[in-house]
């Protein structure tokens, strides 16, 4: 088992720059292949962006290609997500998650494993 806790959220104006990150606990985060979610209000979860458990193969959702980028540092045990050009549509709650799969999908129900989430509040 695998506790995440995320953090790095803030208010930032439109154009700018965050960095989360995602420290893992308990199991070794290489175990998991890992992923960022976020969730506006009145809307559903939806994936970010997704890296393998050696962190050679990362995923982007549309919305947030050649912005967002993700990494992991596995000695660390902490994952990350820097986001540059930040939009008022990335406004959510940030939620980091676990898969013990190795090449889970898009849909939260395959992590198993997931943080608090960390605010993230993009001005216009």
């Amino acid at each position: 088992q695998v506790r995440l806790v995320e953090s790095g959220g803030g208010l930032v104006q439109a154009g700018g720059s965050l960095r989360l990150s995602c420290a893992a606990s308990g199991r070794s985060s290489s175990t998991y292949a890992m992923a960022w979610f976020r969730q506006a209000p009145g809307n559903e979860r939806e994936f970010v962006s997704r890296i393998s458990r050696s962190g050679g193969s990362l995923y982007y959702a549309d919305s947030v290609k050649g912005r967002f980028t993700i990494s992991r540092d596995n000695a660390k045990n902490t994952v990350y997500l820097q986001m540059n050009s930040l939009k008022p549509e990335d406004t959510a709650v940030y939620y980091c998650a676990a898969s013990t799969l190795a090449a889970p999908r898009q849909t939260d129900h395959e992590y198993a494993y997931w943080g608090r989430g960390t605010q993230v509040t993009v001005s216009s």
